[in-house]
């Protein structure tokens, strides 16, 4: 009998490659096909031809589909009459198929004012969006029960059963927290005041922590208030008088984890941080935290990674990251670490880089703008205003690109020439000199359907730039031999960056294990944030 053949090198590596190196590299290869749409900027959509940069085949059909088609084309959910190039879906299809699961929107498009389950006291000077993100990331919620079924609402008695945080804390055995880039401590009250934990606030802007200091006064002042007036009814958990220590202080990535902390900038008066990472009173008791960071800026991210690779008091980690543009990327001067990659395995694959334009991409809200094109939302006007403009002023002047004017929040209710007396004084330019109302100028106004179709084909790979840089987060983190792994947490219609990537030194099976599942809010069924079709990046 013949040997079995022996498979061709690629392939062998391809097969004992993790899902998770087979992905990013996908991801990568599919990059480099559409590498120019990826790295254009639409404000020069008119200056450098960007329309006729796409592929001839896909011109027509876009040129001709109405913002109820693009959102079929965005969400992969069709649209009425549209007839697209094969090539144009199988683009589309793979974006989608690669991108990782962001959970189904579902509900209400906006979050409610206030969150009927977050404490009166912990809703104060909370944000709509960021109460949604702390209950979902630190709530406390009713159990799965198998007995019940699946879609019903959860019995208005049900006793709580402890989410991400809580679970990392009881699966770790951790009731030590740590809040990196805690700003205003609203994440720390909530572990602290709402959950019982013992936790440390750090915050690099001096000014923020002051407010955060204050406004846990505050609500220990109501606390005790409460406490002496009594209940008409009992709130829906009891607070714990249990303040969060704050800490000014920025973190030093190429520092080692027991001197990681950096003066506040600007520098306070106060006395130097003590590292929350050791133990009371600075000295290492072998005491193990947890390590907390929502919406980790730039290299704040990959720094506060690092540092649980490196630190053994540190037993878990659950991070949710923003703002990729300000990673820091190749080249760097000698002995500053990277933001972007952290694993060999993908900066081991050919075209990996990622301009800032694709990282400032990844940082986009797909879903916002999927129900804007539903919607025709005036908005879809703004950035074919801006690329006018841009266009203006590089005639005027060409040494003036990409000047990062603001001509203000609301100029999608403004007329053209409105909006550019408004933009043109910011770039030094005399509206007067400028002919706002020439037949070019009217030409490229009615070619905004182009400039918004051009922009859908962005958004579609918006999702596939942010999964490749987590997957290169959670690749170094398996390397280093951790287990790891990504879920949508947030409704992504409210938090946009809805990815949690979930570290710790043990398995975490039982601590993921239906979280997917949970109301996103707590019990309300019309609410609910269905996730019956998410997967996450496999613990491993």
């Amino acid at each position: 009998m013949a040997a079995a053949p022996h498979p061709i090198p690629h392939l062998q590596q391809h097969l004992e490659q993790s899902p998770e190196q087979r992905r990013a590299a996908d991801i990568i290869r599919l990059l480099m096909l559409y590498r120019p749409l990826l790295d254009a900027f639409v404000i020069d959509f008119f200056t450098d031809g960007l329309w006729a940069q796409l592929p001839p085949a896909w011109q027509p059909t876009l040129a001709s589909a109405t913002p109820v088609q693009l959102a079929g084309l965005l969400g992969g959910h069709g649209g009425p009459g549209a007839v697209w190039p094969l090539s144009l879906l199988a683009f589309a299809a793979a974006a989608r198929a690669l991108a990782f699961p962001r959970g189904c929107p579902g509900g209400s498009p906006h979050p409610p004012c206030q969150s009927s389950h977050l404490h009166p006291l912990l809703r104060r000077h909370v944000k709509p969006k960021k109460q949604h993100e702390i209950l979902r990331l630190g709530k406390v919620g009713a159990p799965p029960n198998p007995l019940r079924p699946p879609n019903s609402p959860q019995p208005p008695n049900s006793p709580p059963s402890p989410q991400l945080l809580q679970r990392l804390s009881h699966a770790t055995s951790c009731e030590r927290v740590v809040d990196i880039g805690a700003g205003q401590g609203h994440l720390s009250r909530f572990l602290a005041f709402g959950l019982g934990l013992s936790v440390t606030a750090v915050e690099s802007d001096g000014r923020l922590v002051g407010l955060a200091e204050r406004f846990d006064q505050e609500l220990l002042g109501e606390l005790g208030k409460t406490r002496g007036l009594g209940h008409r009814r009992p709130p829906l958990r009891p607070l714990t008088p249990q303040a969060p220590q704050h800490v000014a202080g920025r973190l030093d990535p190429a520092a080692p984890w027991g001197e990681f902390l950096l003066p506040p900038n600007p520098p306070g008066p106060g006395p130097a941080a003590r590292n929350p990472l050791r133990g009371p009173e600075g000295s290492e008791d072998g005491g193990q935290v947890l390590v907390t960071g929502l919406h980790a800026c730039g290299d704040l991210s990959p720094a506060l990674l690092c540092h649980f690779a490196r630190s053994p008091a540190v037993a878990a980690m659950a991070l949710v990251a923003c703002c990729y543009m300000k990673l820091s990327t190749a080249p760097q001067p000698p002995g500053c670490p990277l933001g972007y990659p952290l694993s060999t395995s993908v900066a081991a694959l050919p075209g990996h880089q990622l301009s800032y334009r694709a990282r400032e991409a990844a940082c986009h809200a797909l879903e916002e703008y999927e129900v804007r094109l539903r919607g025709g939302s005036p908005h879809l006007r703004a950035h074919c205003y801006r690329a006018v403009l841009e266009s203006l002023i590089r005639a005027a002047d060409p040494s003036k690109r990409h000047l990062g004017l603001q001509p203000g929040r609301k100029a999608h209710a403004l007329s053209f020439p409105q909006y550019a007396h408004l933009g043109l004084p910011l770039a030094g330019l005399d509206p007067a000199g400028v002919p706002l109302d020439s037949a070019a100028v009217g030409a490229m106004l009615e070619q905004q359907h182009k400039v918004v179709a051009f922009c859908t084909l962005g958004q579609l790979l918006a999702p596939v730039v942010e999964t490749l840089i987590l997957l290169d987060r959670l690749l170094y983190l398996r390397e280093q031999g951790f287990h790891c792994a990504l879920l949508p947490l947030f409704n992504p219609r409210f938090s946009p960056r809805n990815l949690v990537l979930v570290a710790a030194r043990t398995p975490l099976a039982t601590v993921l294990a239906g979280l997917d599942k949970d109301s996103e809010d707590g019990d309300s069924s019309k609410d609910r944030d269905s996730s019956s079709e998410d997967e996450d990046l496999g613990e491993g």
